[in-house]
């Protein structure tokens, strides 16, 4: 198993085309190596509480907004659940800085490229807030925001670190439960927004192919 992550997040690093000053780390097999994430590192984020990990699909929600449907997902190996973490566009932070508590990202899914998206349609299990993937590469817009709150005293995000993502339009926490789908997407939980601070909504990264953190002064 630890021989097969490690392939595939070989393969995700020589997909990302890093730049040859700042090369990709893996951690997939190693999870003593405890480093701190920064912009263009790959991820799968872990719900705390049932051990499942942040997932996307090419399959639509058959209500809401009918955009591409995110759920966690129970297998370590899954390849479908691995996060390209961005920032905000418009914005000075690169490839390599390290990212802070209060921080606003985007989290851009490595398969279909599309973002981890929240707004006020219902989700479908719970009635909570829906969370999508949406857009591509050249679209994205606010909806796609996630504020990064990091537990503890730590300033920076790291790995195996106890964070929550609230969502920038509708303030809601990004959220899973062991409430499960039966059909298209039968024993994956459903993934939704709450809106307010939980001690089941906390996430870590897991698993995952870093960047190293550039040189700061």
């Amino acid at each position: 198993m630890a021989t097969a992550s490690f392939a595939l997040a070989l393969l995700l690093y020589l997909g990302l085309d890093l730049p040859e000053a700042s090369p990709a780390q893996s951690y997939a097999a190693d999870p003593d190596n405890v480093v701190e994430i920064s912009y263009g590192s790959v991820i799968k984020l872990m719900h705390e509480r049932t051990k499942f990990r942040l997932h996307s699909h090419d399959v639509p929600y058959g209500s809401g907004s009918g955009q591409q449907s995110v759920t966690s997902f129970p297998n370590v190996d899954d390849a479908n659940s691995y996060w390209i973490v961005r920032p905000q566009p418009d914005t000075s932070a690169k490839q390599g800085d390290a990212i802070t508590h209060g921080t606003t990202i985007r989290l851009q899914h490595m398969r279909t490229r599309k973002w981890l998206h929240s707004h006020l349609h219902a989700s479908p299990i719970t009635g909570n807030m829906e969370v999508s993937c949406f857009g591509g590469e050249v679209e994205s817009d606010t909806g796609d925001y996630w504020m990064l709150e990091i537990e503890g005293n730590v300033k920076t995000w790291r790995q195996n670190q106890r964070i929550r993502l609230r969502h920038v339009d509708t303030g809601g926490y990004l959220h899973s439960h062991d409430r499960k789908y039966t059909r298209i997407a039968g024993g994956q939980q459903e993934v939704c927004g709450v809106g307010d601070k939980r001690p089941d909504n906390v996430w870590l990264a897991a698993e995952g192919v870093y960047v190293p953190v550039s040189q700061r002064k």
